[in-house]
């Protein structure tokens, strides 16, 4: 017999934004001990009166609790209801504390006071005019969201994202969730085909529509760029789509012939070099395409146009370099100097401690000396800010230095505006893709120079391209590979080891009998429970207590995975917890973030000018206006609560999220679990982003594996080809 349950809502313990499901606790009459109540719950907020059906059951680890099947939401009557639901952040302007003191001047009249009699709100300490027309707002707000996140709601979309549906559509979200619901995949950050497909279900669209084929199209493609890949084969695009969406290929085959027509995708057939009876067809989504092909294009006019000579001969650059720098360059820098200095486009490329650094030196004083504009980017704040440190001369990101157009969407340096420069430079240029260098190369001027500066054999880039590679391969291109270590660097285990690891050698362990600090440890263990025992004593305890290195901002932890025990998730959760006592928490999105909590933007944002990869710190939580403040190195950006998709926990980062930054030590868990990503070039990531000290833990046969495993995930990309 169906049971039923009444009380305040008084605390979300757990809630999953795929499936819905919750575990509430619930201040319930006659009963001292709050109730848990677990079941689908959306668009529930604390201390508003719920009340559900369903039945009572004893979980084996939590005890009691309630199953709901159904439920009812009403606004609460009581005042220990209306000031947690005033208190929740649901309304802008009132915060926990503002909520205290409005209902102990109105007690439970208090949201009739802000519905019929607001300007008795101005009597309250704290509120004044500027902050009551923004509670009115807010209340007004919500008054007319009700009906529109109900019905979300009733279709199984989040309270998260219905407030994201309502800002994007307005009163329209209801037609447009009825219409075509996979807009919300595209239109709405956070919201991917999978959510959207399953209200597509709820409203009534057919398993076999043309928009829902149409819209699985595209999110294949979308989803293969998110693995790196520029285009899909024709045959491979059909096999996916037809084991996601489960319909006669024939619909697809239509679906693709529309997107093509109508402009969204691009099919172009090639023939494979070492096979050219084999026709093949490349499946692009239109911005994808034009990336590529334009990239390939602006650097082939860039090589069309002849280098002006510098008017400098070698005697004199060598004098030159030994006054300003007081160095003597080595053989293999003399040739990349030359090398940059005689063409339009250049590639300088090797792994720690080959002098990279000294070389862009050498070459930025050469051509500062012979009067050239010298422009210096790198495709991270944290890369640009280091590469400013090194060289004495101010670099921006590629973001900045391109500068964003808010009303065209696009960036103002372009082809028509280009950048005022004789020559530019790019640093960290392997983790550049292909839509970013593309943009960059639009804007280089035809007679400027271009020297891009990076370590090919790193990961590549997170976004979609395989661009400093392709570029090397590609045969048209200057390249200087250095590749002798200096005699300073062989000093340290991390650059040798480094080295070793890109050769698939194992890397050299220290002398366990000496008392000194190294900088390179391995510690073998197998049971990834223990494993993460070891990574919180390692960041609480151990490294900091020895190496005297503040927990936060100089041990970074890297894994190769988001899932399992020592993947991101996990590890984020446990070391948040032990590192960050803070009681000052905000709950959004699935997330809970804490005052002083290390976080990482996910998403290009160019209206906060903050981009993915970027890491900084919450400096503060503001129920009352509801937002959060991130300090980005010393720049203070803020998130509506709204927006904290945008964020995630940083104590523990992926190795390609790492490209770019510097930390002063680092910890990477290598273990069997991980084994699909395994890969050489992956741990040589890892381990080339520490300065000072790295901590392998793992075992060694996961060490093996990945050594030998050289022959990385091939990235589909015609950049190559084009530029041949």
């Amino acid at each position: 017999m169906t049971k039923t349950l009444e009380g305040h809502l008084e605390r979300i313990v757990y809630h999953n934004e795929d499936n819905h499901y919750t575990v509430a606790k619930l201040k319930v009459r006659g009963n001292p001990e709050l109730v848990t109540v677990v079941g689908q719950l959306t668009g529930i907020t604390l201390g508003e009166v719920l009340r559900l059906w369903g039945d009572w059951e004893t979980h084996p680890k939590y005890g009691q609790q309630f199953k709901a099947t159904g439920y009812r939401v009403s606004l609460p009557a009581q005042i220990h209801g209306i000031q947690k639901y005033l208190g929740s952040g649901l309304i802008k302007g009132i915060g926990p504390e503002m909520a205290k003191r409005l209902v102990e001047r109105f007690g439970t009249k208090t949201l009739e006071v802000i519905e019929h009699s607001p300007d008795d709100l101005l009597g309250v300490k704290g509120i004044g005019e500027k902050r009551l027309q923004m509670i009115l707002k807010a209340w007004e707000g919500q008054r007319e969201i009700r009906d529109v996140m109900i019905f979300l709601q009733g279709h199984g979309v989040s309270t998260g994202y219905s407030a994201k549906i309502f800002k994007q559509y307005g009163h329209d979200a209801i037609r447009v969730v009825r219409e075509n619901p996979y807009r919300l995949a595209s239109d709405i950050f956070g919201i991917g085909f999978l959510i959207a497909d399953r209200i597509a279900e709820k409203v009534g669209i057919a398993k076999d529509a043309m928009i829902r084929a149409e819209a699985g199209i595209i999110h294949v493609l979308e989803k293969m760029s998110n693995e790196g890949h520029m285009f899909v084969l024709y045959d491979q695009l059909q096999d996916r789509a037809e084991t996601l969406l489960e319909i006669d290929r024939t619909v697809l085959e239509t679906a693709v012939e529309n997107l093509a027509a109508s402009g969204r995708i691009v099919l172009e057939d090639f023939h494979l070099e070492n096979d050219p009876s084999k026709a093949m067809t490349a499946v692009y989504l239109k911005t994808f395409y034009a990336a590529e092909v334009g990239l390939a294009n602006r650097l082939k006019a860039l090589f069309s146009v002849p280098v002006k000579a510098l008017g400098m001969d070698a005697g004199r650059i060598e004098r030159l370099i030994q006054y300003r720098l007081a160095i003597m360059l080595a053989k293999e820098q003399w040739f990349g100097l030359h090398t940059a200095l005689s063409h339009k486009v250049s590639i300088i490329t090797g792994g720690p401690g080959t002098g990279k650094t000294t070389l862009v030196k050498a070459i930025l004083a050469v051509f500062e000396a012979a009067g050239k504009q010298v422009v210096l980017c790198a495709p991270t704040g944290r890369a640009a800010k280091r590469l400013s440190e090194v060289t004495g001369h101010e670099a921006k990101t590629i973001h900045r230095l391109l500068v964003y157009n808010f009303k065209s969407g696009g960036f103002q340096k372009n082809e028509k505006d280009p950048l005022d420069a004789d020559v530019v430079i790019v640093d960290e240029a392997s983790m550049v893709d292909t839509f970013l260098m593309y943009h960059l190369v639009k804007a280089v001027p035809m007679t400027a120079v271009l020297i891009l500066v990076g370590d090919v054999y790193q990961l590549p880039s997170v976004g979609p391209g395989n661009v400093l590679r392709d570029m090397i391969d590609s045969n048209q291109v200057a390249v200087v590979f250095l590749k002798e270590i200096f005699r300073q660097a062989q000093k340290s285990l991390i650059i040798v080891n480094a080295h070793r690891i890109n050769q698939g050698f194992p890397p050299t362990m220290p002398d366990s009998n000496r008392d000194t600090l190294e900088d390179f440890y391995f510690i073998e263990q197998e049971d990834p429970e223990k494993v993460l025992s070891i990574i919180l004593e390692l960041c609480c305890e151990r490294i900091p207590g020895r190496f005297k290195l503040d927990p936060l901002s100089d041990i970074q932890v890297l894994s190769p995975m988001h899932k399992g025990i020592v993947g991101t998730t996990n590890l984020n959760r446990v070391l948040q917890q032990a590192l960050n006592p803070s009681n000052d928490t905000i709950e959004r999105m699935g997330r809970t973030f804490k005052c002083r909590d290390k976080v990482m933007q996910v998403r290009n944002n160019y209206g906060k000018e903050v981009f993915n990869g970027d890491i900084g710190t919450i400096s503060r939580i503001d129920r009352d206006m509801q937002k959060i403040t991130v300090e980005y190195d010393g720049r203070a950006v803020d998130y509506e609560f709204g927006e904290l998709d945008e964020l995630v926990l940083a104590y523990a980062v992926s190795v390609h999220k790492s490209q770019g930054s510097e930390y002063r030590a680092v910890i990477l868990p290598v273990m069997i679990q991980h084994f699909m990503l395994l890969q050489r070039n992956l741990v040589y990531t890892g381990v080339t982003r520490a300065k000072e000290l790295v901590v392998l833990i793992g075992t060694k046969q996961a060490l093996a594996i990945a050594l030998r495993n050289d022959t990385p995930k091939k990235r589909m990309t015609r950049l190559c080809e084009r530029m041949q």
